[in-house]
């Protein structure tokens, strides 16, 4: 028997093995589901899932039509739009915040104001048209953008499920969010994506307040390809192998990878 026919067996072994060693190691991730046991959902949503007395107030917004009403005095009865500034002028009531009040909270100052010309104003204010509210999703997304609903804001899932669900290159543990207070400033705020996808925490599910940036983090490890894709392997020896140790600052530890290539370098440097 020839050496030749001899080193086409053991490379055909070798590969079975190799495939064999494959498929046993995709079994055991498989058999390791990261969502614990969880109640089976019921064949019908309970009648108070969606009850009114568990949403929130709902607070007037930028482009809303409001209709202030004057029950004794119609004729002051008028439309109003909440303007860019948050705020809405009226014929007695010339600048009168409105944005992130809700509709009481607004008609309780518009009679402050309209007490100075009128005894006891019985005035109301409704919402005769409601503007469209907007949160963003960027970063590691199938299809990051803008993304308009009217009534509630979207949920955290609900925004991720609108931009098509996370890459397999997201970092699903350093999501945040970016949020504008009261004085226009943004703030970092910090969500607990994982713990939602993986079923674990079903408060991690936070709603959105409008205009909400929802930023999905590159994995480190995607970070040292992409970097190696764009600025090593079109200049370097393409047999020239190397190892990252990546510092996540939102995880504990550190994780190596290396790339390919036929030699790792004794010593990982250290990427921060």
């Amino acid at each position: 028997m020839s050496v030749t026919v001899i080193n086409k067996r053991n490379e055909t072994r070798r590969g079975r093995l190799a495939g064999s060693v494959a498929l046993a190691a995709m079994a055991a991730v498989a058999a390791c589901s990261p969502v614990p046991t969880l109640p089976p959902a019921p064949l019908e949503p309970a009648p108070t899932a969606l009850s009114t007395a568990t949403l929130p107030a709902y607070r007037i917004q930028i482009g809303d039509v409001l209709d202030v009403r004057l029950l004794l005095n119609p004729e002051l009865n008028e439309e109003v739009t909440v303007r860019p500034d948050g705020h809405i002028s009226t014929t007695a009531a010339p600048d009168v915040l409105a944005y992130g009040r809700t509709p009481a909270e607004l008609a309780e100052s518009l009679r402050d104001v309209y007490a100075h010309d009128l005894q006891n104003p019985r005035l109301t204010v409704g919402v005769k048209s409601f503007a469209p509210t907007r949160v963003y999703v960027g970063g590691e997304v199938t299809t990051p953008g803008e993304f308009i609903t009217v009534g509630p804001t979207l949920t955290l899932s609900q925004a991720i499920a609108r931009a098509g669900g996370t890459k397999l290159s997201s970092d699903d543990t350093a999501v945040f969010v970016i949020r504008r207070g009261a004085d226009d400033k943004p703030r970092f705020l910090a969500t607990k994506w994982k713990d939602l996808r993986q079923g674990r925490d079903p408060k991690a599910d936070i709603r959105l307040a409008p205009y909400d940036v929802v930023y999905v983090p590159k994995l480190g490890i995607a970070e040292v390809y992409q970097f190696y894709n764009q600025y090593i392997g079109q200049f370097a020896n393409p047999n020239f192998g190397f190892s990252y140790m990546l510092n996540n600052p939102f995880a504990t530890g550190g994780a190596a990878v290396t790339t390919p290539g036929v030699v790792a370098a004794p010593a990982p440097v250290a990427v921060h």
